[in-house]
């Protein structure tokens, strides 16, 4: 792992962002200068993108071409957090990603290495609207950044993983109080389309932005490491 900061626009009104996906697209936490957050629900990650400077992600980016071994930055990620390492969700491969059931899915990444679960493929369709977005406008690999809510509030526990559950009421509140502590204070628990822990997990990468805005930032996987269609694969808190 490793501390770099990565380029990012200048200018006096450097605006970060944080994005997690829901049911209905993406809960978007944008934070201005001021520190003032805009939380809301868009249909699409490119709508989050717009006016960004930082944009932190809680999805994969870069896929590796088989299931094992895992990409780099996910067994570091998993080392940082135990009691919560099965919160970082095995990343398909890309012959895997492409299927359109989870059948198929499963079947190719088995026949590769290892098979695919439920849980992981139902993020299919939010993995490949990322993957599709940065492949196709390569600037955004300057603004889009992959990140992990769990690492984020880690870091905000002094290094130490939150293990309560952040669906039970205790969770929510632990976490929501690490929020505030490290200056990201909201009163907003309800968003159409949105589940509430999908609103805290938002804010939690938005501050990991933040981070990487100001190169405070931790980097996990190597930093040239890139896959098949050049895409970085690091996760950043």
């Amino acid at each position: 792992m490793a501390t770099s900061r990565p380029r990012w626009p200048s200018g006096d009104h450097l605006i970060v962002g944080g994005a997690d996906g829901c049911r209905t697209g993406w809960v978007i936490c944008r934070r201005d200068a001021d520190g003032a957050l805009d939380i809301r629900v868009v249909k699409t990650l490119a709508e989050a993108c717009e006016g960004l400077s930082i944009l932190a992600v809680d999805m994969p980016i870069g896929f590796v071409d088989v299931p094992r071994p895992p990409r780099a930055c996910e067994a570091e990620a998993r080392k940082l957090l135990p009691g919560k390492a099965s919160s970082v969700f095995p990343t398909p491969c890309r012959a895997a990603l492409a299927c359109m059931t989870h059948a198929e899915a499963n079947a190719t990444s088995k026949k590769l290495g290892i098979g695919i679960n439920q849980q992981t493929f139902h993020l299919f369709l939010k993995m490949r609207e990322v993957d599709a977005l940065l492949r196709g406008n390569r600037k955004l690999k300057r603004v889009v950044f992959e990140a992990h809510p769990e690492l984020a509030f880690a870091r905000m526990n002094g290094g130490k993983p939150v293990l309560s559950k952040k669906r039970q009421a205790e969770g929510y509140a632990e976490r929501l109080k690490l929020l505030s502590r490290h200056g990201f204070r909201t009163k907003v628990e309800r968003l159409s389309g949105a589940a509430r822990d999908d609103i805290l997990d938002a804010i939690a990468v938005c501050r990991t932005a933040t981070l990487i805005a100001s190169g405070q930032a931790t980097r996990l996987g190597p930093a040239r490491q890139r896959d098949s269609c050049g895409l970085p694969m690091n996760i950043w808190y």
